[in-house]
């Protein structure tokens, strides 16, 4: 008797888990993921002078069939690079080949990929963090001290004569009058030029998706730009629902569709916590609750789309917060 009630319970979970492996297995890809940092002092190794590097090409090579791969760190020095399928890449390494501004004179060495790992068919691998290096290291970097040559022995000087300089008679000396000068003015100061805070403001702000599409306030794009995808924005269970290939420029247009809906909301509350500290909710609580929505229901995604909307119109319980943009110059 209790075996056919096992085998009833079984079968079910069985069939489950047979279809679920054949859609993870169509949707199947690896990933490649890494960051870059300006190695300031060019000492080959990470230190507390380094930062991580916006806009440095990188390239995933391997030998065989597999051509090489190539992306661009965003504003974290984070890279991704996808592979259709499942791709076995080991023994393939990930390199800087540019990177802007003082940081391009030189690169570090290349670093093997190492499987984090592999799911269905969907694998991930990372490399060690790549550095890229200025021409010479920065002024404010340790240097090695090196000995002083010995000082020379001196002899000790003569003492000085205890007799008093003769007194010789002079002409009293006749001062010339002063010379008035004309007051000399400062010269006036430029114009002030206003520029959006380089960290998230302290001031309580909220902004619906309207004002972001506006082109005159792009330059509050802090740590993701227009052209970020929403993969890398929000995480691999994002990338499942949207693709690879949509930034988070194309989410901020989309209607019609509980998803697409729920992506334009998204983006809009992780531009405003990026904004403002005292946003309703800060990033890790989008992209978290972003993800729970995608997992569960329509209905689910439709009531988390609502609940984003209402914090990023400035109305969420009691409280009631206003937008602080104003035009880029």
């Amino acid at each position: 008797m209790a075996r056919p009630i096992v085998m009833f319970v079984l079968l079910p979970v069985s069939i489950i888990f047979f279809f679920m492996g054949e859609v993870l297995r169509v949707n199947a890809d690896t990933m490649v993921t890494g960051m870059v940092f300006c190695d300031q002092c060019k000492d080959g190794q990470r230190s507390f002078f380094d930062y991580p590097l916006y806009g440095a090409k990188v390239v995933i090579e391997c030998g065989g069939s597999n051509g090489p791969q190539e992306d661009t760190t965003n504003w974290f020095g984070n890279y991704a690079v996808r592979f259709d399928g499942s791709v076995d890449l080991t023994g393939c390494t990930a390199r800087v080949v540019e990177a802007p501004g003082q940081c391009g004179s030189g690169f570090g060495p290349a670093q093997e990929l190492t499987l984090i790992f592999r799911f269905f068919g969907s694998a991930m691998y990372t490399a060690a963090p790549l550095l890229a290096q200025p021409g010479v290291p920065m002024s404010y970097c340790p240097k090695d001290e090196k000995p002083s040559p010995p000082h020379p022995v001196l002899s000790p000087p003569s003492p000085p004569s205890l007799l008093p300089p003769p007194l010789l008679s002079q002409p009293p000396q006749v001062l010339p009058a002063p010379v008035r000068l004309p007051p000399v003015l400062p010269p006036p100061f430029p114009p002030i030029t206003r520029l959006p805070p380089l960290f998230p403001t302290m001031q309580a702000a909220a902004c619906p998706y309207e004002k972001w599409l506006m082109p005159q306030f792009q330059c509050y794009w802090k740590v993701v730009t227009p052209n970020t995808s929403v993969a890398l924005a929000f995480g691999p269970i994002a990338a499942a629902r949207y693709g690879p290939d949509m930034t988070l420029w194309d989410g901020l247009q989309g209607r019609g569709d509980a998803y697409r809906t729920l992506l334009r909301e998204a983006t809009t509350s992780l531009l405003n916590s990026y904004n403002s500290l005292r946003f309703f909710y800060s990033s890790l609580r989008v992209i978290g609750d972003m993800n729970a929505a995608l997992l569960g229901s329509t209905h689910q995604a439709l009531r988390t789309a609502q609940r984003f909307r209402r914090a990023n119109s400035g109305l969420l319980g009691s409280d009631r917060i206003t937008c602080n943009l104003s035009p880029c110059n």
